[in-house]
């Protein structure tokens, strides 16, 4: 994974504007008949509404140390519990199949090679129930937004740089204290292309959290999608 601790220290503040993901994953979590797993969970932001909303306790996995230690404080101060568990979710395994594993954030954008990509979606399906869902959200890359953005010094949420690669796909966030983020963007297609050799069915594109339709304007991925009934698989 491609995450430098050092953003943990400001992950609030990149984190503040981020509100509409919420109540979609809430309302996902509130349909699954079974446990909810969080992928990359972070500081807790859309995790602590989940538990609250439902009641039930979330696996949340993430890398980072710093990160999952903001989500124990917060989920302490919030008087709910989650199950935090240190990992990388290219090797994801549960010990129960979850009925919903959702990934908010952009944050499988982390992941920088098909190969980490497709291993991360077969382990997911490995570990869903028959028919249970994977959500997540991701951006569709804009070259009129990268063009106007790359290499520009901005100074909030916190002052930072965006430089972009596009031979590799890549954006690369630089705070000025040399923190590191880097994210590689995927199409339409190569989303699908990894549904595919994963087993998963394509339940809902969305090209937003209010259930926009997805046209040629989009730039937010939402996605659904749906283990097989056991009747369907081999």
């Amino acid at each position: 994974m491609t995450w430098d601790e050092a953003f943990a220290n400001h992950y609030e503040a990149w984190s503040a504007h981020m509100t509409a993901d919420i109540p979609f994953y809430v309302n996902l979590a509130r349909t699954a008949k079974g446990p909810l797993v969080e992928l990359a969970i972070g500081n807790g932001r859309v995790a602590i509404p989940v538990a609250k909303a439902t009641g039930r306790r979330v696996i949340g996995i993430d890398s980072s140390p710093a990160m999952l230690a903001q989500a124990r404080a917060r989920a302490a101060a919030a008087g709910v519990a989650l199950d935090l568990r240190e990992g990388d979710m290219r090797d994801l395994a549960l010990d129960e199949p979850a009925a919903l594993i959702y990934c908010p954030a952009r944050a499988l954008l982390h992941l920088p090679t098909w190969a980490d990509r497709r291993r991360t979606f077969e382990r997911v399906a490995a570990s869903l129930r028959p028919e249970g869902r994977f959500a997540w959200n991701a951006f569709a890359f804009d070259h009129g937004i990268a063009a106007r953005l790359d290499g520009e010094h901005q100074t909030g949420p916190v002052p930072h740089t965006v430089r972009y690669s596009v031979g590799d796909n890549r954006t690369d966030i630089v705070q000025d204290d040399g923190a590191t983020s880097s994210l590689w963007w995927a199409t339409k297609n190569e989303w699908l292309g990894l549904l595919d050799v994963a087993g998963l069915d394509l339940e809902v594109l969305n090209g937003g959290f209010g259930g926009e339709p997805f046209t040629d304007d989009s730039r937010e991925y939402v996605f659904v999608a749906r283990s097989r009934p056991l009747s369907d698989v081999p």
